[in-house]
């Protein structure tokens, strides 16, 4: 059975990221992945990278130590899913603490003479799921980070077969039919994955 690592990364079980998280789990349950679902938040996952971690950072035997439960779990993972809310166009500090402390050499790439190689290619499938307060275009005119670091940095250290990015733009606005209607993308994205 393929296992997929879920990360969540929002503080609020009444949000509508969590009914994101939910739907996810669920629909990738219901086509018999094996999810690890992985609340940042509820797990009391630290995203403070300290000054020891910072200088071990490159001794690939010291740098996975704080963080081994979450390497092992990353090791074991065919699929990676991110449901996050995007805040002030970027990460929620404990999903970009998570790339800061669990993303390191040895892990998620190798360093050959200077050059960053891939090494998650376990992973054969990405997705994001997300949402944004403003506009796609507001995104668009601040570069939109989010979306380009998963498409291209974190993309970059699995090399997937596929990936997925799924937003909701303009969430500050959304109706009830809006917010059902991305729902039931995201069930049927996760049910093709």
């Amino acid at each position: 059975m393929p296992r997929a690592f879920v990360l969540f990364a929002h503080p609020c079980a009444e949000s509508f990221s969590a009914a994101l998280h939910t739907q996810v789990v669920e629909s990738l349950r219901a086509r018999a992945w094996e999810v690890d679902d992985c609340d940042l938040n509820a797990e009391g996952f630290s995203p403070i990278l300290t000054a020891d971690e910072r200088r071990g950072y490159h001794d690939e035997a010291a740098n996975t130590a704080p963080v081994a439960e979450y390497v092992d779990r990353l090791r074991r993972a065919q699929a990676l899913v991110l449901v996050f809310p995007v805040w002030n166009f970027g990460f929620p500090a404990v999903l970009k603490g998570f790339f800061d402390r669990v993303f390191l050499p040895g892990v998620s790439f190798r360093l050959e003479q200077g050059k960053v190689r891939p090494n998650l290619q376990h992973i054969r499938k990405l997705a994001a799921v997300t949402t944004y307060g403003g506009t796609r275009t507001r995104a668009f005119l601040a570069g939109d980070p989010p979306r380009r670091c998963v498409t291209r940095a974190v993309w970059h250290v699995c090399r997937p077969e596929k990936m997925r990015y799924l937003a909701l733009y303009d969430m500050n606005r959304a109706t009830d039919r809006q917010r059902a209607g991305f729902l039931s993308r995201v069930s049927v994205e996760m049910e093709r994955f």
